[in-house]
């Protein structure tokens, strides 16, 4: 007997067995994925983190640079503090492309041979 689920549209599908998400969790597609979710989000979450780490010691050790006028009373540790928001929504938006492209088709694909229609 098969278990059914109703996902989007109403359309049955096959709920796979524990044998079947690990024989996917092995195969060479999911360690592709895989493979491919860590070389973007290691290096982009050390460079923030570096990036992150120097803006914090700047603030703690180098407080005549942070004081550095700019223009008119803004001065650079506001503007690297105001870095910090770009930063976090440029690498958010990178990665929503990324995963766009790169991460949900294969994904999508994974899922459709494990949950495949009745139909």
């Amino acid at each position: 007997m098969t278990s059914i689920d109703l996902d989007k549209g109403d359309a049955a599908r096959r709920t796979p067995t524990p044998e079947e998400f690990a024989a996917a969790y092995a195969s060479p597609q999911f360690q592709e994925l895989r493979t491919r979710l860590r070389r973007f989000v290691f290096p982009m979450a050390a460079a923030f983190l570096i990036w992150y780490l120097s803006y914090v010691l700047l603030g703690a050790y180098a407080h005549d640079f942070m004081a550095t006028e700019v223009f008119g009373h803004v001065n650079a540790g506001l503007l690297l503090g105001l870095g910090q928001f770009v930063t976090t929504f440029a690498i958010t938006a990178a990665y929503v492309r990324f995963a766009n492209r790169q991460l949900d088709p294969r994904a999508a694909a994974i899922r459709s041979t494990l949950e495949e229609d009745l139909a």
